[in-house]
């Protein structure tokens, strides 16, 4: 597998050579790190005798994808988040596959796009974590307790902006419509403790400082703090919870792999597609940052069965794509972030 680490701005996109490319190979542009495709993408060589050739980045690859039209060199694309999947989607950089008996086998409708422009690979529960000191188990349990009034100046999140809290937010609008969707939200913002700031991990840490008792962060962060020397002490101040799960389901959000228009290995390109699907790589995949195969027949290992199974909400990914616009003016019309 050969690797070429771009930088986080766009620009530096563009001036990646083409060079690093090879023909007859599968070329990847990713948002994944190095570090959780390098076992697939050996053991995909291995199998296949196929060759990956990679791009990472943090952002600008779908302004790359458009930039380079007809003659990019990209056979696949790595997301993660439903948002930047979509907005390939939406800008007409992918292309379809709806008959391919394994990815269809292998990945639940509701975890791929409609048409096969893109398939889950992993899932993430977005999750509540609770004090383990200050909150007692089984007083939160659902994502419409975090606007009940109990909980004021007890709850931390990251910004209302960033796509995770969009994607559940765009999954109450699904099942609750906007307006009650908006009084919910208004009520989460009057129980922060704090303004909305740092990543998920933050709050976590924000938990064991006693800064709040309550907040919202994705399942994986807990699970790689627990196994970072530096960030144990803090998970393990908090407990999870899997938000209704005698309900609809926890929210969940993915991890996904596309086939772009332009892909010049197609048939490479969708072997990798399969070969990421089969149960060899679903538990490489899922193990490797603490998420959830999203092919069903294969089951958590470790220290994520460990939390026990999640009911995930079966509502389509799509539906949330699709609700996104709404869920960000939601978030500026009740100024959650308070700026």
């Amino acid at each position: 597998m050969r690797l070429k680490l771009a930088a986080t701005a766009a620009i530096a996109l563009t001036a990646m050579p083409m060079a690093a490319f090879a023909d007859g190979e599968v070329n990847i542009y990713s948002y994944r790190q190095a570090y959780l495709l390098e076992p697939l993408l050996n053991a995909f060589e291995k199998e296949t005798g196929i060759e990956s050739n990679v791009v990472f980045a943090k952002q600008g690859l779908a302004e790359r994808l458009d930039r380079e039209g007809r003659n990019s060199p990209a056979d696949v694309v790595m997301t993660v988040d439903i948002s930047r999947i979509d907005e390939l989607v939406e800008r007409n950089l992918l292309q379809g596959i709806t008959d391919n008996e394994i990815l269809n086998k292998n990945i639940p409708e509701n975890l791929r796009h409609p048409d096969g422009q893109w398939f889950a690979l992993t899932t993430r529960g977005r999750l509540i974590y609770t004090s383990k000191d200050r909150v007692e188990e089984g007083a939160i349990t659902t994502y419409e307790d975090l606007a009940d009034s109990k909980w004021d100046n007890r709850i931390c999140t990251r910004s209302g902006k960033h796509p995770y809290n969009i994607a559940l937010i765009s999954s109450m609008i699904a099942h609750h419509g906007e307006a009650d969707t908006e009084k919910w939200l208004a009520g989460v913002k009057d129980n922060l403790a704090r303004k909305p700031q740092g990543g998920d991990r933050d709050q976590i840490k924000a938990i064991a400082a006693g800064v709040c008792d309550v907040a919202i962060g994705n399942s994986y962060y807990y699970g790689n703090m627990l196994q970072d020397e530096n960030e144990r002490e803090a998970a393990e101040t908090v407990r999870l919870v899997f938000p209704n799960a005698d309900g609809r389901g926890t929210h969940i959000n993915i991890s996904s792999i596309a086939l772009t228009k332009s892909a010049p290995n197609k048939d490479n390109a969708i072997k990798l597609m399969e070969f990421l699907s089969s149960a060899e790589a679903q538990r490489i995949y899922a193990e490797a940052n603490a998420e959830y195969p999203a092919n069903p027949n294969v089951k958590p290992v470790g220290m994520v069965a460990e939390w026990g199974e999640i009911n995930p909400d079966s509502i389509s990914l799509q539906e949330i794509a699709d609700n996104r616009n709404a869920a960000v003016k939601l978030v500026d019309r009740v100024d959650f972030d308070g700026e």
